[in-house]
C-alpha cells in the first residue's frame, strides 16, 4: 500500500478514536475521505482550492483547541501557503500537521506547476518544526500517528516512491558500517544508495526524520570513519548542508550534496525515472558521484 493510501486509511481511523482531532482539504483526498466526512461533517473541512485558506483554517481550528491535519499537494501547501504557515502557525506559536503528498516530482507528467522541491527547505527556515520523510508506507503510518498527540508543528512529506522495507528508528540508523565516509541517506532514497555503495567501503545511515537533525548520530559515525560526509535528500541538494557544518563544527570534514539539482530548472514531463536521472539521483548516478567525491 502507498503512502498516500496509508495516509488516508490511518487519517480515518483517528477522526474516528480522537474528537479532537480535524482534517483540512483543498479539494485534493476529498473523495477518499468523503465517508469520514460524512461521520464527522465539523471535523472534515473542505475549503476548495484555496491553499492558503487551507492553512490558516487549519490554524483556526488549532486556535480553537484543536489538533490540525493539513493536507494537499507540496506546492500548493508550502511553497503557495508559505506566509500563512509562517504567520499563522509559526508567529501565533500554534501547532499543528501538515501533510503533503507528491514530493519532488511525483506527479512530473502534471508539469513544473505540480513539482517542489524546495518544500523541506522553506520548512527549514522556520524554527520549531518537525519534519518527516519516510520511505515507507510503515514509517509514514508511524510518524502519523506519533505526531497527533502534543501541541507541536510537524511537516510529514509524502511520496509515490518507496523503499523495500521500513526502518523505524529514532534519528540517524546505521544499516552499513564501513571506514572511508558516511552517507546519509534520506527517505525513499535508501533504496538506491544502498545499491549505489554496494561493494564500498562506507557507512550508511539512513533517517525518515530530518528535523531535528541527529547531530549525534553524524558525529558518531563520522568518528568512527573518515571525515568525508555524503548528503542525498529526494529534495533540493544542500538542504541540510548547513546542519551537517553545525554538527562537525570542531572536526575537519568534507560534504557533498546530492539531491535535486539547483543549477537548472528541470521542466520535461517524463517519469519519475526520467527525473531522478536528470538530477543525478538513480542509482547508477550515485555511485559514481559517491566513488569520486570519496576516491573509492
Amino acid at each position: 500500500m502507498i503512502m498516500r493510501e496509508t495516509f488516508l486509511r490511518v487519517t480515518e481511523e483517528i477522526l474516528d478514536a480522537d474528537p479532537d482531532v480535524a482534517v483540512v482539504l483543498a479539494d485534493i483526498s476529498a473523495a477518499q475521505l468523503a465517508s469520514a466526512a460524512q461521520r464527522h461533517p465539523d471535523r472534515v473541512i473542505n475549503v476548495g482550492i484555496r491553499e492558503q485558506l487551507l492553512v490558516s483554517a487549519g490554524a483556526g481550528l488549532a486556535l480553537a483547541g484543536l489538533r490540525p491535519i493539513v493536507h494537499t499537494f507540496p506546492s500548493f501547501l508550502v511553497e503557495r501557503a508559505f506566509e500563512q504557515i509562517k504567520l499563522d502557525f509559526s508567529h501565533q506559536d500554534v501547532g499543528g500537521v501538515l501533510v503533503s503528498y507528491g514530493a519532488s516530482y511525483d506527479m512530473s507528467t502534471e508539469g513544473r506547476t505540480h513539482q517542489a522541491p524546495g518544500d523541506v527547505l522553506l520548512m527549514d527556515s522556520l524554527p520549531g518544526w518537525t519534519i518527516h520523510v519516510p520511505g515507507h508506507a510503515d514509517e509514514a503510518r508511524r510518524l502519523l500517528l506519533e505526531s497527533i498527540p502534543g501541541d507541536g508543528r510537524v511537516y510529514l512529506r509524502l511520496s509515490a516512491q518507496t523503499n523495500a522495507a521500513p526502518h523505524l528508528g529514532v534519528g540517524f540508523t546505521r544499516l552499513r558500517f564501513g571506514s572511508s565516509g558516511v552517507v546519509v541517506a534520506v527517505g525513499p532514497v535508501l533504496d538506491r544508495v544502498l545499491r549505489a555503495c554496494a561493494g564500498l567501503d562506507v557507512t550508511v545511515l539512513y533517517a525518515s526524520t530530518i528535523r531535528p537533525f541527529d547531530s549525534a548520530g553524524l558525529r558518531s559515525a563520522v568518528l568512527s570513519a573518515a571525515p568525508s560526509v555524503v548528503m542525498v535528500e529526494p529534495y533540493l541538494a544542500g538542504t541540510s548542508a548547513h546542519w551537517v557544518a553545525e554538527a562537525l563544527s570542531d572536526v575537519p570534514h568534507r560534504v557533498k550534496s546530492l539531491g535535486v539539482r539547483r543549477d537548472v530548472e528541470v521542466r520535461t514531463y517524463g517519469g519519475i525515472a526520467d527525473h531522478d536521472l536528470a538530477h543525478g539521483l538513480d542509482a547508477g548516478s550515485l555511485r559514481l558521484s559517491i566513488r569520486d567525491f570519496l576516491g573509492e
